[in-house]
């Protein structure tokens, strides 16, 4: 009798770190949110929110040479009708991170940081902006496989 009881909290245990380990794959510490403001005739300035769960960071587009971290990346589906007006830009508290046991540092931002692309519209007709960002986030143990969002922001 003491060995099945032995097999039975075996298995629940083993159960137990089966759904811990998927709720931690379904974990998702970064949430996005996409709007675009009317600048002026033809510019628009397409906002790209992420919001970051506390203890997690977000990593900047631009990371150190010694970076391992995957740096975020907006990739712009092509529009005939919309024409990017320089690069996305980045609004946040950056915080220098440094590993000294890994002699590895990294751009990254915790909280709220906001990527602003500005673009033309080409012609009077509405269009949008289209595309996927990919990002890593990490926390003090562990990071999360990269992952991509994506998106589609109307310009009217």
């Amino acid at each position: 009798a003491n060995l099945s009881h032995m097999k039975q909290f075996f298995f629940s245990l083993v159960l137990l770190f089966t759904v811990a380990t998927v709720q931690a794959q379904v974990a998702n510490p970064v949430s996005w949110s996409f709007a675009s403001k009317k600048v002026n005739a033809n510019v628009y300035e397409v906002k790209m929110t992420a919001t970051i769960q506390n203890g997690w960071h977000l990593y900047a587009q631009t990371q150190p040479k010694d970076a391992i971290a995957i740096p975020t990346i907006f990739e712009f589906s092509k529009n005939p009708l919309v024409q990017l007006d320089g690069n996305v830009k980045e609004a946040g508290k950056l915080e220098k991170f440094v590993d000294n046991d890994l002699g590895v540092s990294a751009n990254q931002y915790s909280k709220q940081v906001v990527f602003t692309q500005r673009v033309k519209l080409k012609g009077k007709a509405a269009s949008n902006l289209s595309g996927n960002v990919t990002f890593q986030t990490c926390d003090d143990k562990k990071c999360l496989p990269p992952k991509t969002v994506t998106f589609n922001v109307a310009l009217k």
